[in-house]
Formats: C-alpha cells, sequence, structure tokens
C-alpha cells in the first residue's frame, strides 16, 4: 500500500481527497499546514507527495524542496511530488516543475485523473509494481500488456481498464455502479449496466480457464465482482 503525503489547508478537500485516495487503496496522511508536513516528511518515509502552493504559513514549494533536499537524513530524498493548486499559469507550473516536482495538477480536476496521475507518477518512480500477477495472468502496466501463460492477450482499451481496476483492488468487492464510473472515465461517454455486463462477459472469454465457471472475476450475487481473497 503507498503511503500518501496530502498537503492542503481546506478541510473539504482533505477529507474527500482522504476518501477518495483511501477508497483506491491508498494510506493517506494529512497535513493543513507547512510546520505540520516538515515534522511529518521528518519521521515518516512517504511514497509521494501532493503539495497545494499556498498555505497558512508558507508554501507547498519550501515543503517540496524540504522533500527533494540532498540531504542523508531526508528519509524522503528522491520522493515524486504532485503539485495540486488553483492556479494555471504558465510560471506557476514552471516554478514547481523547476524545484524537482514530477507532476501538476489544477484544481478543480476530475478525481480519476488525480488518481491516474498518482499511479502513473508512482510506476515511474518505481514505488510501485508495474506487473500485476494473479495465477497464470500478468499484466505489465509500464508496457501495456496482458499475458496468460506465455499466450500474449489482446484487449481493447475498455476491457484493459477494466481488468486494471479489478487487480488493483484484489480482496474488495466492487459495485456495477462503481465499475460504471471506472468505464465511463475512459470512454467519455455513455455507458449502461447493459454495456458492463458485456465488457465483464468478455474479458472473461479472454481471461478465464472456464468462462462459465470464472476463477479470476468472480460474482458476489447482490453486490458485484470480486478479484482475489
Amino acid at each position: 500500500m503507498a503511503k500518501i503525503l496530502l498537503v492542503e489547508d481546506d478541510t473539504d478537500i482533505i477529507a474527500n481527497l482522504d476518501e477518495l485516495l483511501s477508497s483506491e487503496g491508498f494510506d493517506v496522511s494529512a497535513a493543513a499546514t507547512q510546520a505540520e508536513a516538515l515534522a511529518l516528511i521528518e519521521k515518516t518515509k512517504f511514497d509521494i507527495a501532493l503539495l497545494d502552493i499556498n498555505l497558512p504559513d508558507g508554501s507547498g514549494y519550501a515543503v517540496c524542496s524540504a522533500i527533494k533536499a540532498d540531504d542523508a537524513s531526508n528519509v524522503n530524498a528522491g520522493t515524486p511530488v504532485i503539485f495540486i493548486t488553483a492556479y494555471d499559469d504558465e510560471t506557476t507550473a514552471v516554478t514547481g516543475l523547476d524545484m524537482g516536482a514530477d507532476d501538476y495538477i489544477t484544481k478543480p480536476f476530475r478525481p480519476k485523473e488525480l488518481v491516474s496521475r498518482i499511479n502513473s507518477v508512482l510506476r515511474r518512480s518505481g514505488a510501485a509494481k508495474s506487473i500485476i500477477e494473479i495465477g497464470d495472468l500478468k499484466v505489465d502496466s509500464l508496457k501495456g500488456t496482458v499475458h496468460k501463460g506465455d499466450t500474449e492477450i489482446f484487449l481493447s482499451v475498455l476491457e484493459y481498464r477494466l481488468l486494471l481496476v479489478f487487480l488493483n483492488h484484489q480482496g474488495q468487492i466492487l459495485s456495477r455502479n462503481r465499475l460504471l464510473e471506472e468505464i465511463w472515465d475512459i470512454a467519455g461517454e455513455f455507458v449502461n449496466d447493459n454495456t458492463l455486463t458485456v465488457y465483464v462477459k468478455r474479458l472473461r472469454e479472454k481471461i478465464e480457464d472456464d468462462p462459465q465457471n470464472p476463477t479470476i472475476i468472480k460474482t458476489v450475487r447482490g453486490l458485484g465482482y470480486k478479484v482475489g481473497e
């Protein structure tokens, strides 16, 4: 479970992002001020930091500098940083990137876009596994490939996205509504309940030994689907 440092002075945003990121399987520690953030990074190693720029007692820039400091005692040296801010001008973006930030996203943003960017930065930094395996199924999220044993399986964009959602939430029951939201986000068009049924069926036909008796994508009657224990 990747550990995220969230530095944001708006308590409502903290609550919303904490709920979102926790539901995506992240361990979130939040700080509302520069002082709180600096205290956290002194004692805790994080996999990624999400930093607002304007803070009551300073700025996210100062927190970023502390994280990126080349100091033997700095447990977070090399930890990737994403700036989250209401500013969308070029100067602000360049300033953050020049300080070593790995990405930059402006408010308001789509929640799933933020999660996607976090996962992308984690993969580039090596903090997230790029290869996910379950049984004889292996997915390489960096290469975008799927293999069943030694055979490569070719999936559509939506089938691949759906498979990643399942694999990134192993052991969790995912409702049909939750899955529809994920598919809608990537498709950018109306996707209904019947469409979800079709994609789950197609995905099972490609990855299961016996699609009629699936062992990877299991149906939890009345609740949704689950992969893994």
